[in-house]
């Protein structure tokens, strides 16, 4: 038996590094459901690799650096490494970097992954092009019991900042039948709370003018407010991400005061100061945005806001950074996270007059922690005594840990049941908030 038959007589076996967001881990779901559906094993060393896939990110030079790092290091202990995902627009620095590569493609291109892996290591089974990225039983890189939902691809919007749209093109609603038939399937398999996600999630629909599609035999518009009224029958938690504030946000604030999504909203504002959100050419950006926020929480008082912001900004003045600490103590949000203004290659504002230094986007970036760290610790002081439920990730010998519906994972807090151990991942059970710091809550089982 030849070399290449043996490979293919023992199914093949591919290792996988997926970086970046959530929306790249989802795409690092698809191509390995594909690849199992061809025949291949995933495997989890480099050692027993046929072949390693590097999903890479672009969105920063710190994550590009990480990619590049992550391919070095899959070369030296493998030797044979396909390149994918976002970094993958930057084919000729890649391969400057690393000239041993075997393939580099850009994001979503799965079938040209597949394609690759199936050129260097034998297809072991015969492949049907039309087969579902996302079979019924599709590998999962999250725990069982939560799981993302992308609902769309791409971005219409051309923030300065960005190159999204460049790498991962305009905007593309998935049907809303196969959103909806994907996320029954989830429930059906145990998974106990979705994260819709996308690029621009209240967008969603707009690029095919909210047409009515069909789920179940009733017709469902493609449109954000009716995925999330369809999701919430589904009897599980549903949480929205990347929500950009447009004015129809504010219809579903009602189906969070009812309970039927996650009262839990995350935007990502970018900034404060008109003058720079005008520089960022960021979408839905007006004056009001602190009344809204307000009148959301009268509505659900138990709403629950994160976002992110950029300190550093190329012409951020010293007047529009105070005027960012400002508005993060009327706005009060719950969950915030920043970073530095980082010049990523293609992105217009490269070109923008006013570059700030280092070491005072160092500064501010310390002081916009530092306020937010006041208003988060004083925001979770106020939920001790409470009863809250809590979905359980986790159990060790000390005990269990699990979150809130205040709190999405791996970017938010945790909720610590000390000694409780005969719980279960996947459980939601209900606890009294006993203790809190600056991120994280204690609580006791009820």
């Amino acid at each position: 038996m030849s070399e290449n038959q043996k490979t293919a007589a023992s199914g093949g076996k591919v290792g996988f590094v997926s970086l970046g967001c959530p929306k790249a881990l989802v795409d690092s779901e698809r191509i390995l459901t594909q690849l199992r559906t061809d025949g291949y094993e995933v495997v989890p060393s480099y050692d027993d690799a046929d072949v390693v896939v590097v999903n890479t990110c672009g969105f920063i030079d710190a994550a590009k650096q990480e990619s590049l790092d992550a391919i070095g290091e899959a070369i030296k202990e493998n030797g044979k490494v396909i390149v994918t995902g976002c970094m993958g627009v930057e084919g000729e620095r890649i391969r400057q970097s690393h000239p041993g590569v075997l393939a580099v493609t850009g994001p979503q291109a799965y079938e040209e992954v597949v394609g690759a892996v199936h050129q260097y290591v034998p297809r072991p089974v015969s492949h049907d092009p039309f087969v579902d990225l996302v079979p019924p039983q599709g590998i999962k890189l999250t725990p069982r019991h939560y799981a993302y939902l992308k609902i769309s691809e791409g971005c219409n919007h051309r923030c300065t900042f960005c190159i999204i749209p460049s790498m991962r093109g305009d905007l593309v609603s998935r049907p809303v039948g196969d959103v909806m038939d994907e996320a029954k399937r989830l429930v059906d398999a145990g998974v106990r709370e979705l994260l819709v996600i996308s690029q621009d999630t209240s967008a969603y629909g707009v690029d095919v003018k909210y047409r009515t599609g069909f789920w179940q035999g009733r017709p469902l518009k493609t449109r954000m407010l009716a995925l999330c009224e369809a999701l919430g029958e589904l009897g599980v938690w549903v949480r929205l991400h990347y929500v950009y504030p447009y004015p129809h946000v504010d219809d579903v604030i009602p189906l969070m005061a009812a309970g039927r999504i996650l009262p839990y909203l995350d935007i990502p504002f970018q900034h404060a100061s008109p003058r720079v959100l005008k520089a960022m050419k960021r979408p839905a950006h007006d004056s009001k945005t602190l009344e809204r926020i307000r009148k959301w929480r009268e509505i659900c008082p138990q709403l629950t806001i994160r976002s992110t912001f950029i300190v550093g900004f190329p012409g951020e003045t010293e007047e529009d950074f105070q005027y960012l600490l400002d508005w993060l103590d009327e706005a009060q949000l719950d969950r915030v996270g920043a970073f530095k203004y980082s010049p990523v290659e293609g992105a217009p504002a490269n070109e923008l007059d006013g570059a700030v230094p280092e070491d005072v986007k160092e500064a501010r970036l310390a002081r916009f922690m530092a306020k937010q760290a006041e208003i988060s610790a004083a925001r979770l002081q106020q939920k001790i005594g409470s009863e809250i439920e809590v979905l359980i990730d986790e159990v060790d010998g000390e005990g269990a840990i699990g979150r809130s519906k205040a709190d999405a994972p791996e970017i938010d807090g945790m909720v610590y049941l000390n000694d409780e151990v005969d719980l279960a991942p996947g459980q939601i059970v209900r606890v009294r908030v006993t203790h809190a710091d600056e991120h994280d809550l204690w609580a006791e089982l009820l």
